[in-house]
């Protein structure tokens, strides 16, 4: 995380790689116990750093700061998970009470890319016209005619409909 960046008006670099040196090893493991992700640990204590990095010289205590930041960052990383867990056993409950056809569908649906597939959303499910998904995705009306044409093709060589 050390970087060659201009430090913020107020923050002393030396001491910003020193506490980087001695305290990055027991935030990390300090978010591992919190998280259980070695990965996920890692970069909870690189963008508490960071945090501490762009506030310059508002810490004025920065290892306490960097404790709170990680914690609260473990916190929400932990939640997401939750979330996503929960998420994920709605979606394998769903696919299961789902007839076939209806899984094929969906596995057709999941290998198009995923502009594609909320250009496919927007206009067959919340049919929405082609210019309020062009505002939704970023971009022209054309586009959008031209990301549906091709999820529709590529539908249709999956399902193999004619």
């Amino acid at each position: 995380m050390v970087t060659d960046d201009p430090a913020p008006e107020g923050l002393d670099q030396e001491a910003f790689r020193e506490v980087y040196a001695v305290h990055y090893p027991a935030l990390v493991r300090l978010a591992y116990l919190t998280t259980g992700s070695l990965a996920a640990a890692e970069d909870v204590a690189q963008e508490a750093f960071i945090e501490w990095f762009r506030r310059g010289d508002q810490v004025r205590e920065p290892v306490p700061f960097l404790r709170r930041a990680v914690v609260s960052r473990c916190t929400s990383w932990v939640r997401r998970r939750r979330l996503e867990r929960r998420h994920a056993t709605a979606s394998r409950e769903l696919s299961a009470e789902t007839t076939p056809d209806a899984q094929v569908v969906r596995a057709a649906l999941r290998k198009l890319s995923p502009r594609q597939r909320a250009a496919v959303f927007m206009r067959f499910y919340l049919d929405l016209p082609e210019a309020q998904i062009a505002a939704a995705l970023g971009c022209r009306p054309g586009t959008v005619k031209s990301l549906l044409h091709r999820a529709l093709t590529a539908i249709k060589e999956d399902l193999d409909v004619v």
